[in-house]
């Protein structure tokens, strides 16, 4: 590819600039600021990768051209928690919430019955639904949970349909103890970590626990722990459920294990946020759970504060988040979690690809996935400004 103005080059693949761009986010750090913007810009993509970024005055020529006139393009969101391959809803749940009743992860057992009694075919509809809801809203990767099968067969089945829609698949066996190990649960434990998992390896990327002892049917450190262990020695990288619902020990276990994220984070003392600073898991915040089930938000000002990673994600779910907006999750952070409009986006972006250990998305930088959402805005800060208007969307180049 040429510098400065000249021609795209190389690699045979056609080229497109996307020019008209009143506000770039690229969150290359640099650019100097935050979220490296640039005013006036253009981008050229190359075989689905930006070959070059810059001021729209020095771009390249290219063989097709895009003007998005005047309008804010951001790196597509990087929504890096979801459980989004499972049958059935809970909306009665969801009602009893809002009278007052709490949350315990109970509900859970719901969605599981319902998932083991749909087939294949219904399973992957609803998936392929939610994930063209996510793009229609600027979300271009995803990460897709199992934990809804709880057996051999149904935890491996799971993970084979998200497959078909993400590389960013995780295992989580250890989502809850299924009624039929409420009295042994250390069988199920070692279910998890040996015939499961042996299972569900070769399918996923990520291991992943509900470490909360506050819930009934989630696990303990220790319970969790083994399970992690056991992920890690199969060759999977870890992630964490952790201090959802109470203080407890799921922040630190993440950071003993090395795990890429911690996610909810809503109960934190002292000694989490220190052990989040000193180390590089990420913490995940999942705002519309409490948006969800009157639950406090957590502190995101006090993470960033101490040197935090934070990445946002939607955590869609039946039961505590039915939603697949990004867009949304960022106005509620800016609302309710004292964080700023280009910190909840960079979150929803850059921060999502560092808790998936990625540095091909959330960017918009040479080499990068062209992955690419444009606003109806001028700004970023629509996202937040204007909560609920379907302002964004991925870019489709073709």
């Amino acid at each position: 590819m040429s510098g400065e103005g000249g021609a795209v080059r190389g690699g045979g693949a056609a080229a497109t600039v996307v020019t008209g761009i009143g506000e770039l986010v690229t969150n290359d750090p640099a650019r100097g600021d935050l979220l490296g913007a640039v005013g006036d810009a253009a981008v050229v993509v190359q075989d689905g990768r930006v070959a070059w970024v810059g001021p729209a005055a020095d771009a390249p020529s290219a063989d097709a051209r895009v003007d998005v006139g005047g309008r804010a393009v951001v790196p597509g969101f990087v929504d890096s928690h979801t459980h989004a391959v499972f049958a059935g809803d809970r909306a009665a749940e969801f009602v009893a919430r809002m009278a007052g009743e709490r949350y315990d992860g109970g509900g859970i057992a719901a969605t599981v019955a319902a998932t083991r009694a749909a087939d294949d075919d219904a399973l992957r509809a609803g998936l392929r639904r939610l994930v063209a809801e996510m793009r229609a809203q600027g979300t271009t990767t995803v990460e897709v949970k199992s934990g809804y099968g709880l057996t051999v067969d149904g935890e491996a089945r799971l993970l084979r349909l998200a497959r078909e829609v993400t590389t960013e698949t995780t295992f989580l066996g250890a989502h809850v103890v299924p009624p039929a190990y409420a009295r042994d649960r250390g069988a199920y434990v070692d279910l998890v970590a040996g015939p499961m998992l042996a299972a569900c390896a070769p399918l996923a990327r990520w291991v992943d626990v509900f470490c909360e002892p506050a819930a009934p049917t989630a696990f303990d450190a220790d319970e969790a722990r083994h399970v992690l262990r056991a992920g890690i020695a199969a060759g999977l990288a870890a992630r964490v459920h952790g201090n959802q619902l109470g203080p407890g020990p799921g922040v630190r276990l993440a950071v003993e294990v090395g795990a890429a994220s911690v996610d909810h984070c809503t109960y934190l003392d002292d000694d989490d946020v220190d052990a989040l600073g000193a180390g590089d898991t990420v913490a995940t915040l999942l705002p519309l759970v409490e948006l969800s089930t009157r639950s406090p938000y957590p502190d995101a000002r006090r993470l960033l504060d101490a040197g935090v990673t934070v990445a946002l994600a939607t955590d869609c779910n039946p039961g505590t988040s039915f939603s697949t907006s990004m867009p949304l999750a960022i106005a509620l952070a800016v609302r309710e979690m004292r964080m700023t409009p280009g910190e909840a986006l960079r979150a929803a972006t850059a921060g999502g690809a560092r808790a998936l250990r990625r540095d091909d998305v959330g960017v918009v930088v040479v080499g990068a996935r062209a992955d690419l959402a444009v606003l109806d805005a001028p700004s970023h800060v629509h996202l937040a400004y204007r909560p609920g208007v379907p302002l964004v969307r991925a870019l489709d180049l073709g």
